[in-house]
């Protein structure tokens, strides 16, 4: 492996490490080029009785990866290179390999999901969109389904769908007319739908961070047995892990249920909220997200309500509605953090940018934003169910991920997730500059500055 030599760092001995672990799966490459179709599946059930007999995982990886990388060339015609190998072991060992973009960390990821389901226990692919996990469950199911697995693939609004060879996608025609999202299309081939206990019956699940953990919370609040669908969470390999455990790690999930409350005070609070003026009757914290009434803000409120002191007992239940009211007027932007379609509020991911059907702001915020959009305002939720990403993936027994920048977080990921960072190097040397950021005022800006740049490059 020449790119060691180039190496100059303290991951170098690392490096020299996993060298001879790819050298021994290297060993194998002759032999599996001798197999035929059959025999893949032959020896996905071999390593299994070789795994039940004691034998044990990092004794099977040379030879399982060898297998996988042999299967992956026959069926999707790519070849995983040596510094592929070297990520796949790095992920295998509970690690998170930081592996550049375009050096294929997906194809990567296959052999430790491969080699950790042999357990009979699972494994499951994390990616941080529902379009990612149908395109990697029907592209890499090709690879699993040669070797004798079942992949399942998890999606929104308890959709699921498992891999099969002869299933086409749907009419293109009638995909692109449709008004639903487009996320409940099935817009790839090799893909059926199937129930939810089923695709995390397969021994290889690829999903969201949101669906897996919403199925968990669902999960603890069956009351039969037979209703449980997720099973255990064996082996986890979380894509794009920086922006799932670091940047999103804090963010809830919660499963709630309508309450008992009137709709008037929310919509009274979005009549009298916009009299309010920012900086004089109240603060907009946008770091954290607050807003905090001055007491200007206060006497006008309550002098509006025809209240002597919001805050005493008499009014201390109209501060509830007030704060949520004035969150949605000067926090949350339509068309920005959510829209309305067809007479409802969707959220959109913050992070992805996707809208997210069937999900709502709770604590009331999303009825103060209905009232302020003036759509049908639904009853308030009360929580049943919480868990943060944090804590939900601290749950897995093994748990790795992978992305093209670990390195920055990597104290924050050993801290918290005991989780270490390895750099994995590029298979051909780095040709690309990359530049430092450019950070605007404006978009107005930053569009003037592209319009320069297209202008300059065009001399």
């Amino acid at each position: 492996m020449s790119f060691l030599s180039s190496l100059f760092d303290p991951t170098k001995r690392e490096l020299s490490r996993y060298q001879i672990i790819v050298e021994k799966i290297n060993s194998f490459e002759p032999q599996m080029k001798k197999l035929k179709e059959a025999d893949f599946k032959v020896k996905t059930q071999e390593f299994k009785k070789r795994i039940k007999k004691g034998e044990s995982l990092d004794d099977l990886l040379p030879e399982a990866f060898a297998l996988v990388r042999e299967a992956a060339k026959r069926t999707i015609k790519q070849r995983p290179f040596d510094v592929q190998l070297v990520g796949a072991v790095v992920l295998h060992e509970g690690r998170i390999a930081e592996m550049k973009t375009g050096e294929g960390k997906t194809l990567a990821a296959t052999m430790p999901l491969y080699l950790n389901a042999l357990t009979g226990r699972g494994s499951h692919l994390v990616t941080v969109n529902d379009y990612l996990s149908r395109w990697h469950g029907s592209w890499m199911g090709r690879i699993y389904d040669y070797l004798g697995l079942s992949v399942g693939v998890i999606q929104q609004q308890n959709i699921s769908y498992i891999y099969d060879r002869e299933a086409k996608k749907g009419d293109e025609q009638e995909y692109k007319e449709s008004a639903e999202a487009r996320e409940l299309h099935l817009d790839v081939d090799h893909l059926r739908s199937c129930s939810r206990r089923e695709a995390y019956s397969c021994e290889v699940t690829y999903g969201t961070n949101n669906e897996f953990g919403f199925d968990y919370l669902r999960d603890n609040m069956v009351q039969n047995l037979n209703d449980l669908v997720q099973g255990d969470l064996n082996y986890a390999v979380v894509d794009e892990i920086d922006s799932i455990l670091i940047d999103e790690a804090r963010t809830p999930l919660i499963i709630s249920a309508p309450a008992e409350e009137s709709a008037d005070l929310y919509r009274r609070f979005a009549s009298l909220v916009p009299n309010l003026k920012e900086n004089e009757d109240f603060k907009v914290d946008e770091k954290d997200r607050a807003v905090t009434l001055t007491d200007s803000g206060i006497k006008k409120m309550e002098g509006m309500l025809g209240v002597k002191n919001i805050y005493e007992r008499g009014g201390i239940s109209l501060v509830h509605h007030l704060e949520q009211a004035l969150k949605a007027h000067a926090l949350f932007k339509k068309d920005k953090d959510y829209v309305v379609k067809d007479g409802e509020i969707v959220i959109i991911d913050e992070f992805t940018g996707r809208m997210m059907f069937g999900r709502r702001y709770s604590e009331g915020l999303h009825q103060a934003i209905e009232a302020k959009e003036g759509v049908e305002v639904k009853r308030e939720s009360i929580t049943l169910a919480t868990i943060s990403f944090q804590n939900l993936f601290r749950l897995y027994d093994k748990l790795a991920g992978m992305t093209g920048t670990a390195k920055t977080e990597q104290e924050e990921f050993h801290k918290i997730y005991d989780l270490d960072v390895m750099t994995i190097p590029t298979n051909m040397p780095m040709i690309r500059e990359d530049l430092s950021d450019r950070i605007f005022r404006s978009e107005e800006g930053k569009f003037a500055a592209v319009a320069q740049e297209i202008k300059r490059r065009h001399k």
